[in-house]
């Protein structure tokens, strides 16, 4: 989604349809967390078949090492200069997860039951962003 909308937006201000001064999409998601973000998100989606889907521990683990290795993507962008992880991207991420565990049979409501958590409290313990 960030990645389209940084195309759109560049072609509109090519198009002379946005001001380059109003643009603001390259701005907040820049190529460099764009790749970064999408590299994460591409190793969890092929970790993730891979685990037990009805251990706590397997998926909160997977869920850990997605969580920091964001952390660490935003932190960077963040020195860089940029916005890093907004609201937004935060909601967006946080779905994400939880669509992805959802597909693949993770009992997401247990899974936080068991663990005194709510649960959209799944990524809590490890996120910076």
């Amino acid at each position: 989604t960030w990645r389209r909308d940084v195309e759109k937006e560049t072609a509109e201000v090519a198009a002379g349809r946005v001001r380059a001064d109003k643009a603001y999409a390259a701005q907040l998601w820049s190529q460099w967390m764009i790749e970064r973000t999408d590299a994460a998100l591409a190793e969890f989606e092929r970790e993730l078949p891979t685990i037990d889907q009805q251990s706590d521990e397997a998926v909160l683990d997977l869920v850990r090492r997605l969580v920091l290795t964001v952390n660490a993507v935003d932190e960077v962008e963040v020195g860089r200069g940029g916005g890093g992880y907004e609201t937004g991207e935060r909601e967006d991420l946080c779905e994400y997860i939880d669509l992805s565990l959802t597909e693949v049979g993770v009992d997401l409501d247990g899974l936080a039951a068991r663990q005194n958590i709510d649960r959209s409290e799944i990524t809590d313990e490890w996120r910076m962003w």
